[in-house]
């Protein structure tokens, strides 16, 4: 099919990697004549790419492809991402997909899409086996024309009993530091202000660089680099095991120019018979280490942490042991997840079987603690005056950004403001859980 003229559209479940991926696959058909529309315009195109994180990735995946039929009956529907390569067959049976593209496919979409016609029956399933996934796509995705992600490593080769990414995925490969040095000027040269480093295992960075599995250089080594880079204000690690999460990495951020203050740190359980059970690479004593070391070097840090309630074999007097050990550390936020059992996963054949509405009922808990730790990291944060990047929605005449150590503050909406960096002090957490500050000048005159 001729690409003049022709139209795209992109929608992305999941993580901010799958979002630094769809922004590669648009650059790519937009580079070849494609214009980008809204997902719920009409298409010539439609790219959904999926998830299988998510507990209904199956129910969302056909959602959208009804949203695409609705917008467009004729427009192609083309599914990637980590649901595809898992379930290529399944979803080519879903009515209105036409093309299925697992994990190495999907970086060759325009190949795919030059005889491609609406399918009047099931799909086209281009899916390669995982272990043919040995190459890596360097990508990065502009979200809001304040932040970016910036992919830096993909795939895993931990074995983590509840986990399927690395079957999804593939094994852990990363892009050479030139590449993503290059990235990062690119980014900084559209004027965005903050980058985060974006990956499946990027603590594992390094390995695979080069078509090996030595690691040719390491996270620290990436991030020293990158901390060298003009032009980035802020630069935001995603996510980091605890056991990779090394002193150097923490004392080179406590001291650096660009990283801010700000760790995310899967946890999972904080009982060490379950991450056991788990296959997690460190126990609880590790990680409150790793807590514990952050706090020593900056006090004001944000520490967030993903936790899994409902794991099998997870008792009420273990999942207790996580609340407890949770609630004394000094963390600022949770992710809770409750656990839900994938096809070809160890701990989908386990006994000790949580019933789904403990699991709920589990969940529930830890998120009311995870909104106590919040508000009381925020009141710590109170009377201080922070450097807040602001963005550029304006909702019910408000405006929001983050401080370097992730605190989510408000003003009166004022499109100057929209992607600068002011320096504000924080006066008080509102009804809506959010920050309010003093205006700038009144600030500066106190800073002053």
């Amino acid at each position: 099919m001729s690409n003049f003229h022709k139209t795209a559209a992109f929608h992305t479940l999941g993580c901010k990697l799958n979002f630094a991926e769809t922004s590669t696959i648009a650059r790519q058909l937009t580079d070849a004549g494609y214009d980008k529309v809204g997902f719920d315009d009409k298409a010539d195109v439609y790219v959904i790419n999926t998830c299988s994180v998510t507990e209904n990735a199956d129910r969302e995946c056909k959602l959208h492809v009804k949203r695409a039929m609705k917008a467009n009956p004729e427009g192609l529907v083309v599914i990637v991402g980590c649901y595809a390569q898992l379930k290529p067959e399944e979803i080519s049976q879903i009515n209105g997909v036409d093309l299925v593209l697992g994990a190495k496919e999907k970086f060759n979409i325009l190949s795919y899409l030059d005889d491609l016609e609406k399918s009047e029956s099931e799909g086209i399933v281009h899916s390669c086996e995982i272990e043919e996934t040995d190459f890596f796509i360097g990508s990065y995705s502009i979200g809001d024309r304040t932040r970016a992600f910036l992919k830096v490593q993909d795939g895993c080769d931990y074995k983590c009993t509840y986990c399927t990414i690395p079957l999804a995925r593939g094994i852990s490969r990363s892009d050479t530091i030139d590449s993503v040095l290059n990235n990062a000027k690119e980014i900084a040269a559209k004027d965005i202000k903050e980058i985060v480093l974006t990956g499946v295992n990027i603590g594992d960075y390094g390995k695979g660089e080069f078509g090996n599995k030595r690691h040719e250089h390491t996270f620290l080594d990436l991030i020293s680099e990158l901390d060298q880079v003009d032009g980035i204000e802020r630069i935001r690690i995603s996510s980091i095991e605890p056991n990779l999460l090394k002193d150097e990495s923490i004392e080179l951020v406590s001291r650096s120019r660009s990283f801010v203050p700000h760790f995310h740190i899967p946890l999972q359980s904080g009982c060490d018979d379950l991450l056991k059970k788990m296959k997690r690479r460190y126990l609880t004593k590790l990680y409150r280490d790793r807590v514990h070391k952050i706090r020593e070097v900056m006090p004001h840090a944000a520490i967030g942490v993903d936790v899994i309630v409902g794991f099998p074999g997870e008792t009420e007097e273990k999942f207790m042991e996580t609340y407890n050990f949770l609630n004394d550390l000094p963390i600022s936020y949770l992710h809770v997840f409750t656990y839900s059992e994938r096809e070809n996963t160890e701990a989908a054949d386990m006994e000790g079987v949580v019933p789904i509405p403990e699991r709920k009922k589990r969940n529930k808990m830890l998120r009311i603690l995870s909104e106590k730790k919040k508000m009381s990291f925020y009141q710590t944060q109170l009377g201080k005056t922070l450097p807040v990047l602001w963005e550029h929605e304006n909702k019910d005449g408000k405006m929001y950004g983050f401080t370097e150590n992730y605190v989510r503050v408000q003003k009166d909406f004022d499109q100057a403001s929209i992607n600068q960096i002011e320096f504000l002090k924080l006066e008080k957490i509102e009804a809506d859980g959010t920050v309010s500050v003093l205006n700038s000048f009144e600030s500066f005159l106190e800073k002053v």
